[in-house]
């Protein structure tokens, strides 16, 4: 009876029931993650030519691959293994270990001595990601207001945008060679005597993750994850506090709504068994795996390959990374416009929206030819589209499943998911050269419309208690 008590009392808090610097610990976990993703968008080439003999610029997308690929395979072990912990040791235990093996990960990266080293130096890093993406989404979901998920699932996302924005800058200043602008950057360091730029890049993500880790030791636990185990003391604790906050906010709280309590389960039982035994979740899991698998293979072949593949259709290798650098931009309009309108619409209505954006850019970068504004200005709508739908899909995905098994569910869809982006990597390897821009362009741009159209067979959970969407 308490813990239903306790769940109506969460449900009723209408603003962030935590100190905002909160929002901004979380939110270093996304900067690290995207920092990490984008980093070897430009630093690759550089890479490539220092760890891979007869690597040229022409062709380091086809080397590309199989690193971007472990390293998402490494995602999907970090999902699979690690996730489930998360819902037996709790989600702060498990946010203080998968951002240790991150950051070892990039400090492998930045001291590897060879190429086979790279590639197993991307998948403990990705091991770490995999599962920090999900322990993450899920935490948000479970303290934020009912009808703001979204919107502080995307605030906090805006901190992916800076990693994303830091990454591409600082490799594009660190691994590409002084060029005129607007085909470079003047100011760029790479040169016969500094051919290893990249390391400092990997470097740098490595203290990033000890400032996270750091940061992260404040975090209170999960209240919801705490009812779920029936450690009701330390939850209505939590509560309490929370209380505090949304009162000196937001002024006197409402009346206890009615919930739908979490149902009694021992705390050790399998959160797999609590997915795959329950129809509901068993058509979600499908659903939702086959929209990650899709649409990662647009967002990984932008986030992570944007450069090599403008090179390989024919741009400059310095020209490539300023397009890029200056399109990450609209990386940081798109979260703004979830941030701000995340909750305005159900979830699975901002991939279509994403989708139509992201086209429109690839035609735009294809057709740019010469004009590079026109490049410009199509780098930054595709940054815009394919990152746009990426927040209120994370908290679709985190609200589709139950809280004994949320943490592992949302890691099993996103996880599984990056396998998309692993896979489409190698795909469009081969086939891009022999493409023309428009073509390849648009070739990618298409998995993301496959997935706008099988999210709509996703649930609607907009402004709806957890417990009534995933009982």
């Amino acid at each position: 009876m308490e813990a239903r008590n306790l769940l109506a009392r969460l449900d009723r808090l209408n603003a962030w029931p935590l100190p905002y610097i909160y929002l901004i610990i979380l939110g270093v976990g996304f900067l690290f993650t995207f920092f990490d993703i984008f980093d070897i968008n430009v630093s690759f080439i550089q890479t490539c030519a220092a760890l891979k003999p007869g690597c040229t610029p022409e062709t380091a997308l086809s080397s590309l691959s199989l690193p971007v690929f472990l390293n998402l395979a490494g995602y999907v072990v970090g999902a699979l293994i690690l996730t489930p912990m998360s819902d037996r040791i709790g989600r702060r235990n498990m946010l203080l270990i998968t951002m240790v093996i991150t950051g070892l990960g990039s400090l492998y990266t930045a001291l590897t001595p060879d190429y086979a080293n790279f590639i197993a130096a991307r998948i403990v890093t990705g091991i770490g990601i995999g599962a920090d993406m999900a322990v993450i989404n899920t935490y948000i979901g479970e303290t934020a207001p009912v009808k703001a998920r979204a919107r502080f699932t995307s605030m906090v996302f805006v901190m992916s945008a800076v990693g994303a924005f830091v990454a591409i800058w600082l490799a594009l200043i660190l691994t590409t060679p002084s060029s005129p602008w607007p085909t470079g950057l003047p100011f760029a360091m790479a040169s016969k005597t500094f051919g290893n730029g990249w390391r400092y890049v990997y470097g740098i993500g490595a203290l990033l993750a000890v400032f996270g880790v750091l940061l992260r030791i404040e975090l209170p636990e999960s209240p919801r994850w705490l009812i779920g185990q029936n450690k009701i003391d330390r939850a209505r604790t939590i509560v309490e506090r929370m209380e505090a906050v949304v009162l000196k906010r937001s002024g006197p709280l409402g009346p206890l709504p009615d919930v739908v309590p979490l149902e009694d389960k021992q705390k050790d039982t399998n959160p797999y068994a609590e997915i795959f035994r329950n129809p509901r979740y068993v058509r979600r899991f499908f659903v939702l795996v086959l929209v990650w698998i899709v649409s990662y293979v647009t967002v990984y072949a932008f986030g992570a390959g944007f450069t090599s593949i403008l090179t390989t259709i024919h741009y400059p290798p310095p020209e490539a990374g300023v397009i890029v650098a200056v399109g990450v931009i609209g990386f940081i309009i798109g979260t703004i416009i979830t941030s701000l309108w995340g909750d305005s619409i159900e979830r699975k209505y901002w991939l279509p929206i994403s989708a139509a954006i992201t086209l429109v850019g690839g035609i735009l970068v294809a057709e740019a030819g010469t004009h590079i504004i026109m490049s410009f200005i199509g780098s930054g709508v595709v940054f815009v589209g394919f990152n746009m739908w990426v927040s209120p899909t994370y908290a679709l995905s985190a609200e589709s499943f139950p809280s004994r098994a949320r943490t592992t569910g949302f890691g099993l869809v996103d996880g599984c998911g990056h396998i998309g982006g692993g896979i489409g990597l190698l795909v469009i390897a081969p086939l891009a050269p022999k493409m023309s821009s428009l073509s390849a362009l648009l070739f990618i741009c298409g998995f993301l419309i496959v997935g706008a159209l099988l999210v709509q067979l996703a649930p609607a959970t907009r402004g709806r208690d957890l417990e009534e969407v995933s009982p």
